[in-house]
């Protein structure tokens, strides 16, 4: 009997994530901008995933669309929430009771699961960039760095310099003062991550064994190395954190 063969589709806000499975294995990963159109991201990294693992339209079985844009989908077998996809990828990953903290590009969510992968309560940030990837990416913009290297020259601060507000908006403000006052830009990198890791700890106290997931994560581990330092112990990460969601969409397509 041939193996089935499914594919997750994690659309976000600002990027578009697809796994490929073939049985039990990931045959395929592939990630994109999501942009202004996210049907379009989304066939996007859907042909390149299949491209990748050598296959076409006909060998796929099942697609499950997830994230903020699943709606637009118009090619997926269904959608799920990615609050139950993320869920279902990182129990695959850690499979015992774990609190999950996504930081996306727009939102930060904190999802609790128990020892057999149900979902016990989730929480997510209020409609506002403070905390998110775009947060970080405003401020990389405006220190004129990179995103990519924006983790690199926050680990060369030495100091303990904050950002007093929260708010995208109002932290451009101090950001102009402290680059006044002649602070180091790895100073106030730094500053911008503690403040990321700051919010995500007034949301929820984070019990138990905590994992991190999502694109900043994945791109600035520097995150999960002041979560752990404020929590006092190790916070888990998965192998590919960016594609935690698109991984549980796939897994629920092959359970389907």
């Amino acid at each position: 009997m041939a193996q089935r063969r499914s594919l997750g589709l994690d659309v976000g806000a600002s990027a578009t994530k697809a796994v490929l499975l073939d049985g039990e294995l990931v045959r395929a990963r592939a990630l994109g901008k999501s942009g202004a159109d996210f049907g379009t991201a989304a066939k996007a990294c859907f042909d390149e995933a299949i491209s990748t693992a050598g296959l076409t339209v006909t060998d796929i079985d099942r697609v499950v669309a997830t994230g903020y844009g699943r709606r637009n989908v118009d090619f997926a077998t269904t959608t799920v929430t990615e609050i139950t996809c993320h869920a279902r990828g990182c129990h695959a990953n850690f499979p015992h009771a774990i609190t999950i903290v996504d930081i996306g590009g727009q939102d930060n969510k904190v999802i609790v699961v128990e020892d057999n992968g149900a979902r016990r309560n989730f929480k997510m940030n209020r409609k506002c960039a403070a905390g998110t990837g775009a947060f970080l990416e405003e401020i990389a913009s405006h220190l004129d760095t990179p995103l990519s290297t924006f983790s690199d020259l926050a680990r060369q601060a030495i100091g303990n310099v904050e950002l007093g507000s929260f708010c995208t908006v109002f932290a451009k403000t101090e950001l102009l003062a402290l680059i006044a006052q002649g602070t180091p830009l790895p100073e106030i990198a730094k500053a911008a991550f503690r403040s990321v890791a700051k919010r995500i700890l007034e949301m929820d106290p984070l019990q138990g064994q905590v994992v991190m997931t999502g694109g900043v994560v994945a791109h600035n581990p520097i995150i999960v190395e002041l979560v752990s330092e404020a929590l006092h112990r190790e916070v888990l990460v998965p192998d590919h954190p960016q594609y935690t969601g698109a991984l549980g969409a796939a897994l629920i397509a092959r359970e389907m």
